[in-house]
């Protein structure tokens, strides 16, 4: 491990304190134990700074159109000639799977369900209501969330592609402040990026266990969805998911990538054409309409007058934007690895729309079916959620449709497939990180983070202490949001200088 830089050496300190937090009981320190700190801090960053999240993340789904619309949109991700390295059926396979697919299959049916019964507003009937439901669940992770993501990783994969610099996140802000990232300031934007990269990923393999038993509750009856079996799950998927890491990017990731994809739209398909496919085409292109037309509203919104849907707003829009800019570090960085050769212009438009469309049309079937069951059909799904959580709330829509055993044991292996693709791009992404950008991590490194990061869900989840590491993840946002401001100025400067560059080529050559 001789490659390593001082950000492995204080990340993994700083990872190592805070799982010997989190396993320090309520009682011993009441006031002081983890969850308590991380609550009091992230409830004061949603309450007073809540308004800085909405414009931050709107301003870089702003920034992110005006690039595909701009001068700089024919630039290349690499050296001019450099082709792409993936086709685009990859390309997406990987950006999504490391994006968001464990939160999609997680939430799919479960939040247009919650929203449902607890709207942003509102509503005047089950119909408005269902309307408003998946409105908002398109626009949680529509483009905002992939705008965030598509500014950050253009970013990366421009200086380390065409420029030539190392891929680390300080990297990114040479064109404003020069050697000092070479530094200690660098060293601390990096190592707030590991932070983030960690605790994120760390929730999600927790909350991936939590609906792998769920499943297999489901299906079996005889295994029960409790902290043995989750800890079991974790082991088994972290030995394959380490296994996937050792094969390398082009072997591991790549497949698996593929395969989540095709696991997905054969889930998605089947469940539109045995569900209620009328009614989910209808809700799919009516409420695409809506989020279209009251993306302006929904993207500025903070009920200062309603103390009731400012709580709302808090709960689910400002949490999901801290979040998102949380797991900016860890997707972008592997998106930009997975983006050579692509054009700017070509880059945002496909990480914008093709995981927006894609997601959007996941909610309608799922969330779409979820919400025909509970309306139409008197099947309860709320209180199946309220009763053995949200991660139940997929496997009780597969069981109202034909063949539900053969959906639910896809849906498991879809589940494992995410899971293990997400913590194997993050093992990747993380050694990248701590041996100052290497597009090749040394394996040791890689099994270091892939332990820190399953060890840090088991012990979580055996305390009961996601929702704190969830929490402290989003705490980071906060600092990595005001460094990703700065990341659209550098990129900007660098552009045009850029610009200034190939006009005064061209002049010359006239």
């Amino acid at each position: 491990m001789n490659k390593v830089t001082r950000v492995f050496y204080i990340s993994l300190a700083i990872s190592i304190l805070f799982i010997a937090w989190g396993l320090i009981s309520e009682d011993v320190l009441p006031d002081w134990n983890l969850d308590a700190v991380t609550s009091l801090i992230q409830g004061f960053l949603v309450t007073r700074f809540g308004w800085f999240y909405l414009l931050v993340t709107t301003g870089f789904l702003i920034f992110a159109i005006f690039l595909i619309v701009s001068k700089y949109g024919n630039i290349v991700l690499g050296k001019d000639g450099d082709k792409p390295d993936y086709n685009y059926l990859t390309w997406f396979g990987m950006l999504f799977s490391a994006g968001m697919g464990i939160g999609l299959v997680f939430w799919g049916a479960a939040e247009p369900i919650w929203h449902l019964f607890d709207p942003p507003y509102t509503s005047g009937s089950d119909s408005q209501a269902a309307r408003v439901a998946m409105q908002y669940s398109f626009f949680h992770w529509g483009f905002h969330p992939w705008a965030v993501y598509a500014t950050l990783a253009l970013s990366l994969a421009y200086f380390q592609f065409r420029k030539g610099e190392p891929g680390l996140i300080s990297s990114t802000l040479k064109p404003l402040y020069g050697n000092k990232m070479n530094g200690g300031f660098g060293t601390v934007i990096n190592v707030i990026a590991v932070f983030a990269t960690v605790f994120g990923v760390a929730t999600s393999l927790g909350l991936g266990a939590q609906q792998i038993a769920s499943g297999l509750d489901f299906i079996s009856g005889s295994i029960t969805n409790n902290i043995g079996t989750q800890l079991v799950i974790i082991l088994i998927v972290t030995i394959l998911y380490m296994l996937s890491a050792l094969t390398g990017l082009n072997r591991g990731i790549k497949y698996l990538s593929t395969t989540n994809i095709v696991l997905a739209i054969l889930l998605m398909f089947f469940l539109l054409f045995t569900g209620p496919t009328n009614f989910i085409m209808n809700f799919f292109t009516t409420t695409l309409g809506s989020y279209i037309s009251n993306l302006p509203e929904m993207s500025f919104r903070m009920a200062p007058f309603n103390e009731n849907n400012a709580s709302w707003l808090q709960g689910w829009t400002i949490f999901y934007w801290a979040w998102w800019i949380a797991w900016a570090p860890f997707v972008g960085m592997f998106i930009a690895r997975v983006s050579r050769g692509r054009t700017v212009r070509e880059f945002v438009v496909g990480v914008l729309l093709v995981p927006t469309l894609f997601g959007a049309l996941w909610f309608s079937v799922f969330g779409g079916s979820a919400i025909s069951l509970q309306l139409n059909d008197g099947i309860d799904i709320y209180k199946v959620m309220n009763e053995a959580g949200s991660e139940a709330a997929l496997f009780t829509v597969l069981e109202n449709f034909p063949l539900s055993t053969i959906m639910s044991v896809l849906a498991i292996l879809l589940i494992s497939t995410f899971f293990i693709t997400s913590a194997d791009s993050a093992t990747f992404v993380l050694g990248m990180q701590t041996t100052n950008g290497s597009l090749n991590p040394d394996i040791k490194v890689k099994v270091v983070w892939g332990v820190v990061q399953s060890g840090t869900a088991a012990v979580l989840l055996w305390q009961g202490g996601l929702t704190a590491l969830q929490t402290a993840s989003i705490i980071a946002a906060f600092p990595f949001a005001i460094i990703m401001i700065m990341v659209v100025f550098s990129l900007m400067k660098a552009f045009k200088e850029e610009a200034k560059i190939y006009s005064l080529k061209r002049q010359k050559r006239n």
